[in-house]
């Protein structure tokens, strides 16, 4: 039997209404309504790098123009809506799902244990319990709070001073959290104090973590593979995905079809019931900036077969050597990723040093008006006063990258 086709633009649509990127960015954003749309989305990465705001903001922003970073330290910090530990990096996530993460805590606990002793100096492990006991009686701490006559190191997260790695290992197994940040540093409490005790009195199987992980992961993709589905939280191995999928397969929960990329090839996938004959949703015509962390792109090669569009984070890429720049946001209007903009915040200025249509794009002016407008809305957002264009922005790539 025939495989049912979706087309690439019925995909694309499907795609981006599960992402919250289908409708305008209009309606509330804060308390229940902010913790409704993280749990939309799944997870919202945090990232350090600031060139006009953090990435966790931008993402939130994009979907609600409410969007007020107060609002999202409320709902981590004193509502308890939020919480925050690792998917493929640092995120936010639903309070619901922590106990999602105990498989997870014991896995890191096994796992990290090799590379770490490997990674790090010696003697991190000996400040477990008396950082625990620490926090136990005095409240939260940070890095800077721990590790007295410690010698600090220069380096990256390699060279870490022994009771910060203890920190972030208590974390990463659970035994801490994060109360809350101050600036972008991380401030741990005993999890306890900080996961509410009806979050915390869940306990599931093995296999009902695996059913949460394939399940959540497909509802919030349409569609997918094995591997796409498996990295949505990082939460298990692909061939459990595909073990799942194909029980799920032969029990109806899941159907196969036939999807079509932005070059007309197609890809057997995974779809939930239904969905190929489903109405496919309108989508607003909105140019918006997008943080390059979305979770609409996290995946890169699902990106680039759905939308055309290859990004890389050129971070760490010599300036010779980048194709763009240093941290260049992706343009999305209606459901096409139509170029990508190097813009950063100066002060009371979001100076832009350049556009790069994409191939086959035409940049016109009912586009650029577009743009106009929404680098108004993030000026205001981030608290600049005026949006500055830098001579010969609009550009083609010199390569491919």
């Amino acid at each position: 039997m025939s495989l049912p086709v979706l087309s690439n633009a019925a995909a694309r649509r499907h795609f981006l209404d599960r992402h919250a990127l289908a409708e305008g960015p209009f309606g509330g954003c804060s308390g229940m309504a902010l913790a409704g749309l993280v749990d939309r989305i799944g997870f919202v990465q945090v990232d350090s790098i600031n060139t006009v705001a953090r990435a966790h903001d931008m993402i939130l922003w994009s979907r609600r123009g409410s969007y007020r970073p107060a609002a999202l330290k409320r709902a981590l910090e004193g509502e308890r809506r939020l919480w925050e530990h690792w998917t493929h990096d640092a995120s936010i996530l639903p309070v619901g799902l922590w106990p999602m993460w105990r498989a997870r805590f014991a896995a890191d606990e096994a796992r990290l244990h090799g590379n770490w002793r490997r990674w790090f100096r010696d003697g991190y492990e000996a400040q477990f319990d008396g950082i625990l006991d620490r926090i136990a009686r005095e409240g939260p701490v940070s890095s800077f709070d721990v590790g007295e006559g410690e010698e600090r190191g220069k380096g990256g997260w390699w060279d870490w001073h022994p009771s910060k790695t203890a920190l972030e290992w208590l974390w990463r197994t659970g035994r801490i959290a994060v109360t809350r940040r101050d600036g972008f540093r991380k401030v741990y409490d005993l999890t306890e104090r900080v996961i509410p005790a009806a979050v915390r009195s869940v306990e599931l199987s093995g296999e009902a973590v695996v059913d949460w992980a394939c399940g959540s992961a497909l509802e919030r993709l349409g569609f997918g593979t094995a591997r796409e589905v498996a990295a949505y939280w990082n939460a298990v191995p692909g061939e459990v995905a595909r073990d799942w999928l194909e029980r799920a397969l032969r029990g109806g929960r899941v159907e196969e079809a036939l999807v079509e990329g932005a070059d007309g090839a197609r890809r057997r996938v995974f779809t939930l019931p239904g969905l190929t004959g489903a109405v496919v949703p309108e989508v607003t015509g909105r140019l918006r900036v997008l943080s390059p962390f979305d979770p609409a792109l996290r995946d890169r090669a699902r990106a680039e077969f759905l939308f055309g569009f290859r990004y890389r984070i050129e971070v760490f890429v010599p300036e010779p050597k980048r194709v763009f720049g240093y941290y260049v946001f992706p343009l999305l209007e209606g459901d096409r990723l139509v170029g990508r903009i190097d813009v950063k915040r100066a002060g009371g200025v979001l100076a832009v040093r350049a556009v790069w249509p994409e191939p086959g794009v035409a940049w016109g002016k009912g586009r650029q008006a577009k743009l106009e407008a929404e680098l108004a809305r993030l000026a205001g957002f981030v608290g600049s006063d005026r949006v500055e264009w830098t001579e010969g922005w609009l550009r083609q790539p010199e390569r491919q990258p």
